[in-house]
């Protein structure tokens, strides 16, 4: 039986403007879709369950027998297993290392895919299911808003796939010059366009995108973690690196470097799921609504976002705090409005969050590197600080696996000015300096984008 989707804002009656959209979906429907005619966002009903003796079957298997068995749990009422595993195993072809910075405590790095981010993971499972599901002779217009890593890892994950363009939008000032490099010369069927204003006023021209009627005629969708697409594949890399490292039913922590939450989502789900999680530990940088939520009960936006050198969790409303509120029983809109509250008893039980500093983050990174020689960059450096910050509070000691979600690489600057060294390039980065294109500015205005938009995309092949 095939799973449904509903929106996060399907109970929302008391906001003007929001006419809550109260039917179910199919996962192809909510793929194509991006987010719901409401502008909540999708989420699963049931969410599947995994035995432990499947989980505990991945040990020493490659990767994307990992994301085989989590999308068979999703997606076998509406994909075939021939195709699934075609996707898995084409989008998956990359290493996917397990460090040990200390007895029992782990770095998960997902820095080596195309971009070097994790956001390759989720980007190119997702690319591989929209090209099996876009409807034949049609056009599908992806929008893109990214603070950092999403933009170039979809563009690159999406470039030259039939019948799909992307159009990605970037903060002027908040992406390194390497990241401003990758979004900048993907090419082809990806434009990129460098917004004057801040993460979030890209992710806003981008809701507002998707519930413009008059552009509903171009196919619109998003590879953003407002799609469920996005989440599904970010549930498997808990599910492997728990077979790789963790005994039958072995509490384990996860620390999970948080901007826009759709990573520690993935590990939200994969507990929901049977994961034996202990604690998901999601540490933000300078923009600490979420730690300020689970200490105060009280939720309120940071806006605008906060500047920190860890820049792609520059964000000030995560888009996916929907999702938690949601799967905890309570209700947040896209502009921040709590039309009702989680059980926050509950979350404090399941999560631990803090805010880290970009003087802890340096800190972090100059400390993990003398200590151990292992080099983090900004973002993994975050997570870091907060699995530290969670064991010193709590003195749980348990098995412990952090997520390094860039390559240090992607930030030579900083690596350089604290450390002394200049970190080796990954292959996928070695021919960046030989590239060629550029950005099309744009400003934060929702008419000027609207008129861009109109005039650059196509409906049909």
């Amino acid at each position: 039986m095939a799973i449904r989707y509903y929106s996060t804002n399907r109970f929302v009656h008391s906001r003007a403007g929001i006419d809550p959209f109260t039917a179910t979906v199919t996962f192809r429907e909510a793929l194509l879709a991006g987010q719901a005619p409401d502008e909540g966002l999708f989420v699963p009903d049931p969410i599947p369950q995994l035995s432990m003796s499947d989980i505990i079957g991945l040990r020493d298997r490659p990767y994307w027998q990992a994301a085989l068995l989590v999308a068979r749990a999703f997606l076998s009422g509406e994909f075939s297993d021939d195709v699934l595993a075609d996707i898995v195993q084409d989008a998956y072809n990359y290493p996917v290392p397990l460090e040990a910075v200390y007895p029992r405590a782990f770095l998960l790095r997902l820095d080596q895919g195309p971009t070097a981010s994790f956001k390759d993971f989720a980007a190119r499972m997702m690319a591989r299911l929209m090209s099996h599901c876009r409807p034949e002779g049609e056009r599908l217009n992806i929008l893109v808003a990214t603070s950092g890593d999403t933009g170039s890892a979809v563009g690159e994950a999406y470039k030259g796939v039939c019948g799909i363009d992307v159009t990605i939008l970037y903060p002027a000032d908040e992406v390194s010059l390497m990241q401003k490099k990758q979004l900048d010369t993907i090419g082809g069927n990806v434009r990129a366009l460098c917004v004057n204003g801040k993460f979030d006023d890209c992710q806003n021209l981008v809701k507002e995108a998707f519930a413009d009627r008059e552009l509903a005629r171009f196919n619109l969708s998003s590879a953003n973690s407002i799609n469920f697409g996005r989440i599904l594949p970010q549930i498997v890399y808990y599910v492997y690196a728990y077979a790789q490292l963790a005994g039958a039913d072995e509490e384990v922590l996860f620390s999970v470097p948080s901007g826009n939450f759709g990573d520690a989502l993935g590990c939200e789900y994969a507990r929901r799921m049977g994961l034996p999680v202990a604690k998901l530990i999601m540490p933000t940088n300078e923009n600490d609504e979420f730690p300020l939520y689970l200490e105060t009960g009280r939720y309120t936006k940071v806006s605008p976002s906060r500047a920190c050198i860890s820049n792609a969790m520059n964000v000030g409303h995560p888009s996916n705090l929907a999702r938690f509120f949601e799967l905890y029983g309570g209700t947040v809109d896209r502009a921040g409005v709590v039309h009702r509250y989680p059980d926050l008893a509950e979350m404090r039980r399941r999560i631990f969050s803090v805010s880290v500093t970009d003087e802890q983050t340096r800190r972090t990174i100059k400390s993990v590197y003398d200590r151990y020689r292992v080099i983090l960059e900004q973002h993994g450096a975050v997570g870091w600080a907060g699995l530290e910050a969670y064991q010193k509070k709590t003195g749980d000691m348990k098995l412990a696996i952090c997520l390094e979600t860039a390559h240090p690489a992607k930030f030579p600057e900083e690596i350089k000015s604290l450390l002394g060294i200049d970190p080796e390039l990954p292959e996928s980065m070695k021919d960046l300096a030989c590239r060629q294109g550029g950005a099309v500015n744009m400003s934060r205005d929702f008419p000027s984008f609207k008129r861009y938009l109109q005039d650059t995309l196509k409906i049909r092949e």
